[in-house]
Formats: structure tokens, sequence, C-alpha cells
């Protein structure tokens, strides 16, 4: 544990020079913005796009993989749900609860984290999960709020959906990726080579982007979101685990990659979804705030836990 604590030390310590950098007004708000943009749809993409296409399409998709890590993600996602009905929560705040204590943040954190930790041997997997919750929790959320604020589902937002699937840079790369995997040919040299630089950019951009957008994260509603870091750190990697080690087993390798994928914090894709809908934006921001910081320590317990 403590040496899985030691290799992780170094990217929270990214994080905190960029909380750092945020608090003391070296890097703005708005610098802020432009950093995370440039990374979502540069090197991230470039890392993506870059791994899935060198990588053999057999390797990559796992049907028991995705049951079994949907199997702990829904499980969590239903008792969260339980809970804000419990306290008399309405759909669209409830929604954006059980979001926070299922996804993580695989793509900004869980990605460059992973392939420095595990190798590029850890991609296949964490491209699945991060795939999952795009499609799937992501149109989940949308589809609630909707309802719960409407009454009813219009089929303009399945259109909306969809156009949003299209349009993430990530879902694209790995798409793109996937499809040139699939047709065997091979990356050119000087094409690899650009996508290998570029996506080098991800790991310290992503890490210095996520603090300094804690930065300016409040610690509002502070029941809600220690329950809801509870769900994400504990209960989710905890299910997840049952779903990937007892119902569907997968290898002990890929195991832990997706056990660990599901102990990370909570993604700030959520902050940005409930802000947009104006949904309990205060409450997902604490969870984030908290996730983060108490995941210095349990992600190591929980990769030790797994892989042991």
């Amino acid at each position: 544990m403590v040496e899985i604590f030691l290799r992780t030390l170094p990217f929270f310590a990214i994080i905190g020079l960029g909380v750092w950098a945020g608090k003391t007004r070296f890097f703005s708000e708005e610098a802020t913005a432009f950093l995370t943009k440039f990374v979502f749809f540069f090197p991230l993409s470039a890392m993506l796009f870059r791994f899935a296409a060198n990588l053999p399409l057999a390797e990559v998709f796992n049907g028991r993989l995705i049951g079994g890590y949907l199997f702990g993600s829904v499980a969590v996602y239903l008792i969260a749900t339980g809970v804000a009905y419990l306290r008399r929560v309405n759909m669209a705040t409830a929604a954006v609860e059980a979001q926070c204590a299922v996804i993580g943040n695989v793509g900004f954190l869980g990605l460059p984290m992973f392939v420095l930790l595990f190798g590029e041997a850890s991609i296949g997997p964490m491209m699945m999960v991060l795939t999952t919750d795009l499609i799937v929790f992501s149109s989940l959320i949308v589809i609630l709020i909707t309802a719960g604020q409407d009454g009813r589902l219009h089929p303009a937002v399945l259109r909306t959906i969809g156009l949003g699937l299209l349009r993430n840079p990530m879902i694209v790369a790995i798409s793109a990726g996937l499809i040139w995997s699939a047709l065997s040919v091979p990356v050119p040299v000087v094409l690899n080579d650009f996508l290998q630089i570029l996506g080098g950019a991800a790991t310290p951009g992503a890490l210095f982007a996520i603090g300094a957008s804690l930065a300016g994260k409040s610690a509002e509603r502070v029941e809600v979101a220690a329950w809801l870091t509870f769900a994400k750190l504990v209960l989710h990697p905890a299910f997840v685990a049952i779903g990937v080690l007892v119902l569907l087993p997968l290898d002990a390798f890929s195991a832990t990659v997706v056990v660990g994928a599901a102990a990370m914090p909570v993604a700030g894709n959520v902050f940005m979804l409930a802000q947009h809908y104006r949904v309990a934006p205060q409450r997902a921001s604490a969870a984030i705030l908290f996730s983060t910081a108490l995941s210095i320590v349990t992600f190591p317990l929980v990769v030790a836990w797994v892989s042991g």
C-alpha cells in the first residue's frame, strides 16, 4: 500500500500545484477554462486515438468487463437514488447525486495515471470503462433531469444526447482509433510520433487543470457531499469488485484496473452538467472537492486491496 501511495503521490502533488495556482490567482478561472479545453480536445484525444489505433480490437472489447462494471455502477446508482428519495429530493436532484456516486474522473485523472502506474496494457480496460460512463450514464442523467423538470421526455432530448456523444472528443477519438485498428492499417511512424508528443501533454496538463478548477469549488452541503464521497470512493469500487471478481470474474490485471477506475474521485463534468441544468451544482462541487482530496488515501488502499 505504501508503495502504491508513493507512486500516486506525484500525481496528486501536481493537482495540489494547480490548486495553489488557482487559489493565489496566479492561474485565473479563464486560464483554467482554456487549459481544460486544450487538454480535452488535443492531448487527451491524441492519447486515446493512438492507444486505440495501436491496440488489436479483440484486446479492447470485453463483454465481461462491461457487464461486471455495469453491475457495480448500477447497484450504487440505485442506492444513491434511493437515499435521495428517502430525503424527499426531486428526480433531477436525485439524478445529479446518483451521477456523483458512480462517475469518476477516469478521463482526466484515471487514464494518464494508470498508463504511468500500470503501463499501456491498462488502456484497453480504461477505455471500456470511460466509454460505458459516457454512453450509459451521461445519457441517463440528461434523460432524468429533463423528465424531472418537464414532467415528460421530449423526443428532442434523444437528439441532443446523440449530438452530445458525437461532439465529445473522447468518444470521437476512441471510435476513430478502434476503426483504424479494425482496418488493420499500421499507424505511420510520423503520425504515431506526433500523437505521442501531443499526448504527452495530457498527464501534466490534465492534473494541473483539475487542481486549478478545484480552487474555485465550494464546500456547501457538507453532509450530502460527505455521503456522496463515501458512495463514490467506497461503495462504487466495492460493488464493482463484486461484479468483476465474483459475478463475472476477470483476470487479475483487468480486475485491478477496473476496480481502480471505480475508485477515482467524482468527475468534473458532473458539476458542469449540474451547473448547465441549474440542478444542485453546490453539492456536486463539494463532492468533487471532498472526493479528490480523500482519494489521495483511499485510491492506494483500494488498489492494494484488489491487487492482493
